[in-house]
């Protein structure tokens, strides 16, 4: 049986093989830039969108699109450089295919052809952030032997483009919670990166648009608030303390949102698996990341080896201790910055390219000032206070912010959840329907098609789930007899391990 092939791979291959017969060739490069007077305020965004015209050849993937050859057409590219010109540099995102906010994707395999293949073969756009100096920053487009310059001016006075935030939110005591000192202490350094829609890369808490509906958080990024907040749950069992982190962001967003790829809200994180060795916060033994229902194991203990997962890297910390983690822009997967998808470099705590937000914990809500902000301030919520106690009940039906509530079942007789129903996603209807998880319906493919974790059973077990995607030496044990769980009954003696 032949194994399958990554949907996108297949794409990007039909596309390179389609472009590499087709051989268009630019002969002129147009550039616009929205706004179209090409000016903005310091620290304020412009696209920068390119077009290529020149000898278009029909090709097989040009008959699929009705496509027609003439003496000079649009055509694209897949090579063209962006650089600047001068001392005066800017800040420039990676690639992406241009669309106007609000557009709504089509159905049709004509369609599919044309924004999938389109995207997936040229990207003809580019994010510039300007900086806080104000001044005349030249931009110069490349292909082959053609160059093109174009002009962006950095003024106060121009006009500002951005929406003003109609939600605030004041930090809030310190919770009463007792694990609280262990998640502020371990709070990770965050690297995000940052795509053609900023906002939807900066943290946020569910609630960022001042109400707790999950079916208008898509509309309302551009007004609601953009200070950062992190959810947090702790667990503990006799010989660990285990950490969830979660990172909310209102939209889970691609330029090519054909088959699914998007969706309104969505949560994904990482789980700190700590060792109780008598010292005030324990030693960080391993970090384990969800990033697109796939888990990634990271360790520096060469004697934890692999178990139904491999080991995907070292466990990075900076200065105070922190795990330094990569946040991918527009999808939100999360790793470790030793992972190779990381953008971010521990050594020199700085992007290795394109644009990126770092975020630290202060216990204070700061706001991004724009797509490259350092060391921004986020504070901590307790996800058992904020969704636990909205999220779980006893009967099956939808709220304003959860939805799709099933039965908690576990594997390997496991304590069940203290509920009869727990939400199975955040209500969401925008671009994709109930596509965003709290941690207790994320699921990882290869435990569960394994039967080794259920839905839901890696973060809500944490202690069961690091024992099995990992093994620990005989002398390093693991307990999985928890002295602090609120999300499962702890009473369920029919399901305790025997």
């Amino acid at each position: 049986m032949l194994k399958k092939i990554p949907f996108l791979f297949l794409v990007s291959l039909i596309v390179l093989i389609g472009s590499v017969l087709a051989k268009d060739k630019v002969t002129e490069i147009k550039v616009n830039v929205v706004p179209a007077t090409a000016k903005i305020r310091p620290s304020e965004t412009a696209i920068i969108h390119v077009e290529f015209f020149g000898t278009k050849k029909k090709g097989f993937f040009g008959s699929l699109l009705g496509e027609e050859t003439g003496e000079k057409s649009r055509v694209q590219s897949g090579k063209w450089k962006v650089s600047f010109v001068g001392s005066n540099i800017g800040l420039l995102s990676k690639r992406f295919l241009y669309q106007k906010e609000g557009t709504k994707t089509k159905s049709g395999f004509s369609s599919f052809l044309r924004q999938g293949l389109g995207a997936a073969s040229s990207k003809d756009s580019v994010l510039f952030t300007a900086p806080n100096k104000t001044g005349k920053y030249r931009v110069k487009i490349t292909e082959g032997n053609l160059s093109k310059e174009i002009t962006i001016t950095v003024s106060n006075s121009a006009r500002s483009l951005k929406t003003p935030e109609k939600a605030k939110f004041i930090t809030t005591k310190k919770p009463s919670d007792p694990y609280f000192y262990l998640a502020a202490h371990y709070a990770p350094f965050i690297a995000q990166e940052t795509w053609f829609n900023p906002k939807a890369d900066f943290l946020a808490r569910f609630d960022y648009d001042g109400n707790w509906k999950g079916e208008d958080n898509w509309e309302n990024l551009a007004k609601g608030s953009s200070q950062a907040y992190v959810y947090y749950a702790a667990m503990e069992t006799k010989t660990h303390w285990f950490l969830i982190y979660n990172f909310y962001h209102p939209r889970d967003y691609s330029d090519v949102c054909v088959v699914g790829t998007c969706h309104e809200n969505d949560n994904e994180g990482l789980i700190l698996t700590i060792r109780k060795d008598k010292s005030k916060f324990g030693k960080l033994e391993v970090l384990e990341s969800l990033a697109h229902n796939n888990i990634y194991s990271f360790s520096n203990n060469k004697r934890i080896k692999k178990g139904i997962h491999n080991i995907d890297g070292k466990l990075t910390v900076d200065k105070n201790s922190r795990p330094i983690i990569f946040i991918e822009a527009g999808g939100h997967g999360v790793y470790a910055c030793s992972y190779k998808k990381s953008l971010f470099s521990p050594k020199i705590m700085t992007f290795k390219k394109n644009t990126g937000i770092t975020y630290v914990y202060k216990g204070i809500a700061e706001r991004p000032k724009n797509a490259n902000s350092k060391n921004v301030g986020y504070a901590l919520l307790s996800i058992y206070e904020q969704w636990w106690k909205k999220g779980n009940k006893e009967t099956d039906e939808s709220t304003d912010t959860f939805d799709m509530f099933y039965t908690y079942q576990p594997f390997g007789n496991r304590p069940r959840a203290k509920t009869a129903f727990i939400s199975g996603a955040f209500k969401g209807r925008t671009a994709g329907k109930n596509n965003a998880k709290p941690f207790w319906a994320w699921h990882d493919r290869r435990t569960k098609k394994k039967r080794v974790l259920n839905t839901g059973q890696w973060a809500l077990d944490p202690a069961y789930g690091v024992s099995k995607n990992l093994k620990f030496p005989s002398d390093l044990p693991v307990s999985t007899e928890y002295v602090f769980n609120p999300y499962l009954d702890l009473e369920d003696k029919q399901n305790l391990p025997r």
